[in-house]
């Protein structure tokens, strides 16, 4: 069964996230109704998976420009599980972006497996990427900058407002969050969705799911932290810890937010924590709560999480982009508060994730036809 129209998006960004992302568009082109393990929803509005198309695509790794987007996902220094490997070509080709603060210094004393080959000078201008916007018909830009890339990200935000696109703020820089970019949004009505895409079943949901059932149950939570190692380009990427204020805010907040009482910062502490090269795009998140139960008698709890972490992003960022495309179809711009409640860590406005569950369900539900 097909969907009701093709969802144009752009591509800031080809890396780890964008390849599983693009792959499972393939990959459940190609599965049943009863066979499509691990979707949130195959049919959401009316939407599936495989009416999402890429339009547009930019990167400042010189091995991926000039490459057809399905040949470039799969290009270094890209690591992540290629479990739909045959991906048809697109016919569009990754052109160059902006540079900016997208590279950090540190990464040209890594491998060159392992980091970005910056392409020569300082990339497109703004002219270049609006232009290829435009001509593209593309409906939605998805920003995957690395963490700390405060001005490409809102280099990327202002490029869509320009071209008339609705914006995916995938990474922890505060745009949605910002009340000054989300007027500027909602001026142009154009549909946003941020911050900081939460994972299908990461740290930060299974933290928050932990801390929130302390909290109901009568556990006083006294000290947490949430540990996290991997070895693909991002947690290279954050080895600069100058990278990282906006990242452990938005995972801090996206704790705190769920607690009865907050923690003083001496008490919690939530962010990445080493780079494992040998781990490639499988992150290891260690977690430890410690509270007080009947009788202000401790205990504590410890858990080990495993998973590939891009297919685990692209599991929640399929359903943002129709989400997206539901607000335009819906003529909707501005702040999109619901799927930025239920898909990220660091939305306008933080709700319980039973309650964000509830309100993404009646987005989805309130115009079907």
């Amino acid at each position: 069964m097909a969907g009701k129209d093709r969802i144009k998006i752009a591509i800031a960004g080809v890396g780890n996230c964008a390849s599983s992302l693009l792959q499972g568009i393939e990959y459940y082109r190609k599965q049943g109704s009863t066979d499509a393990i691990g979707l949130m929803h195959r049919d959401l509005g009316g939407y599936f998976p495989y009416d999402i198309e890429v339009a547009a695509a930019f990167d400042i790794d010189r091995r991926k420009v000039g490459k057809d987007v399905s040949e470039a996902i799969f290009s270094l220094p890209n690591c992540t599980t290629a479990f739909c490997p045959e991906v048809p070509e697109t016919g569009v080709k990754v052109k160059v972006g902006r540079v900016l603060d997208g590279f950090s210094e540190h990464l040209a004393d890594y491998p060159e497996e392992c980091r970005f080959l910056l392409v020569e000078g300082e990339g497109a201008t703004r002219e270049d990427i609006v232009h290829t916007l435009q001509a593209s018909g593309a409906e939605i830009l998805l920003n995957y900058m690395p963490v700390g890339s405060e001005l490409a990200a809102r280099f990327y935000a202002k490029c869509a407002l320009e071209a008339g696109c609705a914006f995916i703020n995938n990474m922890p820089v505060f745009i949605a969050s910002d009340p000054e970019w989300a007027k500027r949004f909602e001026e142009k009505k154009l549909p946003i969705i941020g911050d900081d895409i939460k994972s299908q079943l990461g740290a930060t949901i299974v933290h928050r799911t932990l801390a929130d059932l302390f909290r109901k149950r009568g556990v006083k939570l006294e000290r947490t932290y949430q540990l996290n190692t991997g070895g693909n380009t991002d947690f290279l990427n954050m080895l600069n810890r100058n990278r990282l204020a906006s990242k452990k805010t938005s995972k801090t907040e996206a704790v705190q937010s769920v607690l009865a009482e907050r923690l003083e910062n001496g008490n919690i502490h939530v962010g990445p924590s080493d780079y494992v090269p040998w781990q490639k795009d499988n992150k290891i998140c260690f977690l430890r709560l410690e509270g007080k139960i009947f009788g202000d008698v401790p205990m504590n709890l410890e858990l080990r999480l495993s998973v590939e972490d891009s297919p685990n992003s692209a599991g929640v960022v399929i359903d943002a982009i129709r989400c997206c495309k539901l607000a335009l179809d819906r003529g909707k711009g501005g702040i999109l508060y619901q799927p930025s409640a239920y898909f990220m860590k660091h939305p306008p406005k933080q709700y319980p994730d039973d309650e964000a569950y509830r309100m993404i369900e009646e987005f989805i539900a309130e115009n079907q036809y």
